[in-house]
C-alpha cells in the first residue's frame, strides 16, 4: 500500500467512525423529549456533538466515609419560599408534601429506628441568601435536601450545594437551563418548561390551528426563560409571537399592555405568570371586550387562579405536570390524607415534593448515611428509572431532568379537566382553524 492509499484508508475509517457515532447519538437522543422537528437547524445540518445526553460523573472521594454512630435524628434539608415571596402559597404546598413523606417514613420506624427530621429554610429570591441557607444546611449535617421553586434561588443554591457536596433534589423549578449546568449533585423531579412549551405550541398551532398569538408574561426569569422554548417552537411552526408584553409581579393594572395586544388583533392570547396576576389579566382581557381563546402557563392550575378569575376562567387551557384525576390508588390516598391534614387540596408542588422526598428517603435506606453514596443512587439513571410516584412514572434524561408526561388542563364548569397533551411534532393540516 502506498503512502496516499494508507492515509486514504485512515481518512475513510475516521469518517465512517464519526458517522456511526453520530447515528448512535441521534438514535438515543432523548434530551427533554425534544422531537427531532423541534431541534434547531436539524433538518439542514446534523450537529457535530449533542450535549446533555450522558450524565456527568462525580469522581471525587467520600464514598469510603463510615456511617456516624449515636445519631438521634436523620436530617434532610428543605429550601422554599415560605415568607416574603410572591409564591409563598407554592412553597407551603411543597413543604406540606415533604412533611407528608417524612411523617409516613417515621411512622414506619424511620431509618433503623432513628427518626427523620426536616430542617426547614426559607428563600426570598435573593441571590446571596440561597447560598447562605445551603451553607447552614451543611452546618446542620443534613444528608440531602429538597428545593426550591424560584429560578434564581435554585441556580445559586445549586452552586453552593456543589461546594458542600450535598445532593439536591429539585421538585419546583421548571427552568429548562437548570439541569444544563451539568453539576452532578442534582436531579429534578418535575417536568420543565421546555416540555410544557412544546405541548402548548403543539396544542395552540397544530390542534387549534391558530396563526396570530399574542403573549403577555411576567418580567422575571420564570417568564423570560419559561416562554423561550415555546417561542422557539412557535417560530418553527411558522407563527412567531406577534407581540410580547410584560408585567411585574404584584402589578394589578394591565390596561396599557392589553391595549397594545388588542391593537395587534391576535386570534389567541397566551399568559405566562403566577396564578394571581394571570387571573387578574384574564379578567381585564374580558372586561376590555376581547373574546379570543386564552392559554396559560402551568402555574394557573391552582385553586387561587380559579377563585380570583371566577366565571371568566371558563375555557382557559394550560399545561400541568401530572394528572390529578389519574386512576392511581397511591395518589388518591395521598390526596385524601393531605386534605384531612391541611384542610386544602393537594396541588402540583405538594405532589412532586412528596415524590422527591420519598426518593431521598429510599436512597438513604438503600445505601445508608453517606452523602456521596446517596448522590450515586439518586443520580444513577438505572436505579429509579421508571419509578412509580404519585405524580406518575419518573424517568430522567441524561441531564437528570424529569421527562414525565405533560397534560393539558382546561377549565370546564369551574374546575380543571385534564387530558393527554398532543403528540409532539409537525403534522400536515389544512390550515383551517378548529372551533374552540
Amino acid at each position: 500500500m502506498n503512502r496516499f492509499s494508507y492515509f486514504g484508508a485512515i481518512l475513510i475509517f475516521f469518517v465512517l467512525f464519526h458517522v456511526q457515532s453520530l447515528t448512535g447519538q441521534e438514535k438515543d437522543l432523548m434530551y427533554g423529549k425534544t422531537p427531532k422537528e423541534f431541534s434547531p437547524y436539524d433538518n439542514f445540518q446534523k450537529a457535530y456533538k449533542y450535549y446533555f445526553l450522558e450524565p456527568v460523573e462525580f469522581l471525587g472521594a467520600g464514598r469510603e466515609k463510615p456511617e456516624p454512630k449515636d445519631l438521634k435524628e436523620v436530617r434532610i434539608g428543605f429550601l422554599g419560599p415560605l415568607e416574603g415571596s410572591p409564591i409563598v402559597s407554592l412553597g407551603k404546598q411543597m413543604l406540606n408534601g415533604c412533611m407528608m413523606a417524612i411523617d409516613e417514613a417515621n411512622a414506619k420506624g424511620g431509618y433503623k429506628g432513628i427518626p427523620y427530621k426536616l430542617m426547614v429554610h426559607n428563600d426570598v429570591g435573593l441571590w446571596g441568601a440561597a447560598a447562605n441557607e445551603v451553607v447552614q444546611m451543611d452546618d446542620e449535617k443534613v444528608w440531602a435536601w429538597l428545593g426550591s421553586i424560584d429560578d434564581i434561588v435554585s441556580h445559586v443554591a445549586l452552586r453552593a450545594t456543589l461546594k458542600m457536596e450535598m445532593m439536591m433534589v429539585n421538585t419546583g423549578d421548571p427552568d429548562p437551563t437548570f439541569t444544563e449546568t451539568s453539576i452532578p449533585w442534582l436531579i429534578r423531579v418535575i417536568s420543565d418548561d421546555r416540555q410544557s412549551g412544546y405541548a402548548l405550541a403543539s396544542y395552540i398551532y397544530e390542534k387549534m390551528g391558530h396563526d396570530r398569538v399574542a403573549v403577555i408574561r411576567s418580567n422575571d426569569r420564570y417568564g423570560r426563560v419559561g416562554i423561550m422554548e415555546y417561542s422557539g417552537v412557535a417560530t418553527r411552526f411558522g407563527h412567531p409571537m406577534i407581540i410580547e408584553e410584560r408585567f411585574e409581579n404584584g402589578e394589578t393594572d394591565f390596561s396599557l399592555q392589553l391595549k397594545n395586544i388588542k391593537e395587534s388583533n391576535p386570534d389567541a392570547i397566551l399568559i405566562w405568570g403566577n396564578a394571581k396576576e394571570s387571573a387578574l389579566i384574564l379578567k381585564q382581557i374580558r372586561a376590555m371586550g376581547m373574546k379570543q381563546p386564552v392559554y396559560g402557563s402551568d402555574r394557573m392550575v391552582s385553586s387561587e387562579f380559579l377563585k380570583i378569575a371566577g366565571k371568566v376562567a371558563e375555557g382557559v387551557v394550560t399545561t400541568c405536570q401530572y394528572n390529578p384525576d389519574a386512576d392511581n390508588p397511591a395518589l388518591k390516598e395521598f390526596q385524601k390524607n393531605y386534605n384531612k391534614k391541611y384542610g386544602e387540596k393537594a396541588e402540583v408542588f405538594a405532589v412532586h415534593a412528596y415524590d422527591g422526598m420519598n426518593l431521598i428517603i429510599k436512597a438513604i435506606e438503600k445505601v445508608g448515611l453517606n452523602r456521596v453514596l446517596i448522590r450515586d443512587v439518586l443520580s444513577d439513571l438505572k436505579t429509579f428509572q421508571g419509578y412509580q410516584g404519585i405524580s406518575g412514572t419518573i424517568t430522567l434524561d441524561g441531564s437528570w431532568n424529569d421527562m414525565g408526561e405533560i397534560f393539558m388542563a382546561k377549565v370546564q364548569n369551574g374546575s380543571f379537566k385534564f387530558s393527554k397533551s398532543p403528540s409532539l411534532g409537525f403534522k400536515r393540516h389544512s390550515g383551517t382553524k378548529n372551533s374552540y
